[in-house]
């Protein structure tokens, strides 16, 4: 089980919204790249950067502080981001600059011609994330809901080729109400590729819980902000996750 750490990017700031409201922000770190090396330096595998600004502009917004995080990564671990990809040029473009990861959302589920295209001219770099709130999917950086069920479009994407399905519960995001783990592992049941569940990550015992199911095909948790606020201790939960692994 993985623990990826989340710089989700506003104004060029690392922060955290509660349920992806942008007037609940909580600012923790002026400079992002300084938020990467604090992960880094805790052991972390992969990062995980969401573009907020470009969630609800339909296009990236903080280029020069997803710069600044490659540069203080280079090439010792993958970075994955979402937030305002809807083109293939903005996949290009995250590419070339170092990211090992695309995520796709809003743009997956209102035209999924584009998530099979950019599965098919990216393969092997390109996830599809879920956020969704009593089995509805929700789009435009969750201020709408539609009438699609996570488990069938999931399956869709599944058939295009995608690496992977980040699942948000975002009744639960910013919450620390811990992850709803019945609908993640619903969720990976119904796919053979990998779910990485997120949303109200709270407690070792929700790393405990994960552990539990992840051969149902959970194979990554998404840290907010938990880890941010130090009610979770980042090294602390990745220690636990390997240590489950290894006595299995």
């Amino acid at each position: 089980m993985l623990i990826i750490p989340a710089i989700d990017l506003k104004n060029g700031q690392c922060v955290r919204l509660k349920q992806g409201l942008m007037e609940q922000t909580t600012v923790f770190f002026d400079r992002p790249g300084e938020a990467a090396r604090r992960w880094l330096d805790a052991g972390a595998r992969r990062l995980h950067l969401v573009d907020l600004d470009g969630a609800f502009a339909g296009a990236p917004k903080n280029i020069s502080a997803i710069r600044e995080i490659l540069r203080e990564v280079g090439d010792t671990i993958p970075v994955q981001l979402g937030g305002g990809i809807r083109d293939l040029d903005t996949i290009e473009r995250g590419l070339d600059i170092g990211l090992s990861y695309v995520i796709i959302g809003t743009a997956a589920v209102t035209n999924p011609d584009f998530a099979r295209d950019a599965c098919s001219v990216f393969p092997g770099h390109i996830i599809v994330g879920l956020d969704a709130k009593d089995g509805r999917v929700a789009v435009d950086g969750w201020s709408k809901l539609t009438g699609h069920e996570v488990v069938d479009l999931a399956k869709k994407y599944e058939d295009y080729g995608v690496e992977a399905i980040v699942y948000t519960d975002i009744g639960r995001d910013g919450m620390l109400t811990g992850l709803n783990i019945e609908a993640t592992v619903r969720l990976a049941r119904s796919l053979s590729i990998p779910v990485v569940a997120s949303g109200g990550l709270s407690s070792l015992a929700d790393i405990e819980a994960l552990c539990a199911v992840e051969e149902e095909g959970i194979i990554a948790t998404i840290a907010g902000r938990a880890i941010y606020d130090g009610s979770l201790d980042f090294s602390a939960a990745q220690a636990l996750a390997d240590e489950k692994k290894r006595s299995r």
